[in-house]
């Protein structure tokens, strides 16, 4: 039996279209975010390769002039809880707003799709920071900050309302008539200063104890906010060597706020590009960067990097540029990049075209497989999270020329052992508060 503890870590990423800006032109590719049987086909073949999960993005927005997979989207709770009835042990992560949604329905809606695929479920908490969805609810959109102070409690919120049944809640004893324990049901009375919530839940407790929390951010409030809570982190790293300091600098953060470390894995993004030897994956990396249509991605790297680059000259540098309220991870290494590798607003558009920013690997499954146990091994991070080109050829490709190499190193496993995503993840069970 592969020991956990040397087990890396895989999710993907699951933009429709692809995460490449054109992916949905190559072959038999998804073309639209509202395919389901498109998306089944992916999800099925990701657990057929025993992948730990597939990570669902979303905002409640249609970003017409953004990347096609924002422009179409299905509802990410039901579309996970589609995607249960036809797999069996992959697990499905949501993402899932703590800026618009109220946080009883979120705590319902997840722990509704954890019951359904019994127990492989995962919620990735974003504080939303586009006007276009703040538009659809008529709000503003809180400062960065307040965000994440926001989230906090509504956090405490819903784990606390997905406690509120114990287990041996219910007694339904035919003989006797008695249906509940209500000595064993427990209402959560949250009074603060974000949220009023009574409870509880009516839902039992999750067949994992909770579902797992997902969590992205990777600004020190974000940082802060995921050492409190996130159990998979995903983040954006270019360097090893700064993603080594992340890793332990979060996991450090993680046990001062009195968690065990292990217990918060870290996957940075990874965009492979993947052949049977070195010269093909070049063609496909060359063939990908043809695809790209001039300009393409400029809304996609200003939503990214918070502002827009286009007034300034593509063959000048990346100009320093101060913290916005978009995402400042992206940001922040991003430019660390371009000073590192000297680049130009042409260079960075082309990489977001290309990988939305992420980690790009290129080459043989061997060689892609060296990088990630490089990564893997030296303590960067605890896995990855795939950012695909396209689906499902791009991830078909990672699965036949990636996956064995890295079982032959005995470093990914070759089985699930257990049914659930925390089991996948390695995670305990949460104790439940409410009970002795």
């Amino acid at each position: 039996m592969l020991d956990k503890r040397c087990q890396m870590h895989l999710g993907i990423f699951f933009l429709a279209t692809g995460n490449h800006v054109a992916g949905w032109r190559f072959p038999d590719a998804v073309i639209r975010g509202d395919d389901i049987e498109g998306l089944v086909k992916v999800a099925v073949a990701a657990e057929q390769a025993k992948y730990d999960f597939v990570f669902i993005a979303d905002s409640p927005a249609s970003q017409l002039t953004g990347h096609p997979s924002q422009m179409l989207r299905l509802e990410p709770a039901t579309l996970i809880s589609a995607l249960a009835m036809r797999t069996s042990q992959i697990g499905l992560v949501a993402t899932m707003s703590s800026t618009f949604i109220e946080p009883y329905n979120l705590a319902r809606l997840i722990c509704s799709a954890d019951h359904i695929s019994h127990g492989r479920v995962g919620w990735n908490v974003v504080t939303s920071a586009t006007t276009q969805a703040a538009d659809n609810y008529g709000r503003e959109i809180p400062s960065h900050d307040e965000r994440y102070e926001i989230a906090t409690e509504y956090v405490e919120v819903v784990k606390g309302l997905w406690d509120g049944w114990e287990k041996d809640a219910i007694i339904a004893d035919a003989g006797t008539g008695e249906y509940l324990d209500r000595g064993k049901v427990h209402a959560l009375d949250h009074k603060g200063k974000y949220f009023s919530v009574k409870g509880p839940l009516n839902l039992s407790r999750s067949p994992q104890g909770q579902p797992v929390i997902v969590q992205a951010g990777s600004s020190p409030t974000g940082q802060r906010f995921a050492a409190l809570y996130g159990e998979a982190i995903f983040t954006i790293q270019q360097d090893i060597d700064e993603a080594r300091a992340f890793s332990k600098g979060l996991k450090e953060k993680a046990a001062a706020a009195g968690r065990n470390p292990e217990h918060c894995k870290i996957l940075p993004g990874l965009f492979p590009v993947v052949g049977r030897t070195e010269a093909e994956a070049r063609e496909k990396l060359a063939e990908l960067a043809r695809s790209i249509v001039p300009g393409s991605a400029m809304k996609v790297m200003a939503d990214r990097y918070g502002h827009d680059l286009s007034q300034y000259p593509l063959d000048g540098p990346v100009p320093e540029l101060p913290a916005t309220n978009a995402i400042q991870s992206f940001a922040k290494v991003m430019l660390a990049k371009a000073r590192r590798e000297n680049l130009t607003i042409k260079d960075l558009h082309d990489i977001f075209a290309l990988s939305r920013g992420y980690l790009l690997v290129v080459g043989t499954g061997a060689m892609i497989a060296d990088t990630m146990e490089e990564w893997f091994t030296s303590g960067a991070c605890d896995g990855f999270m795939l950012t695909p080109a396209y689906f499902p050829g791009a991830l078909d490709d990672f699965s036949e020329l990636v996956i064995p190499e890295l079982q032959r190193r005995g470093i990914f496993r070759r089985e699930y052992e257990g049914a659930t995503l925390r089991s996948h993840l390695g995670l305990p069970v949460p104790k439940n508060r409410f009970e002795t």
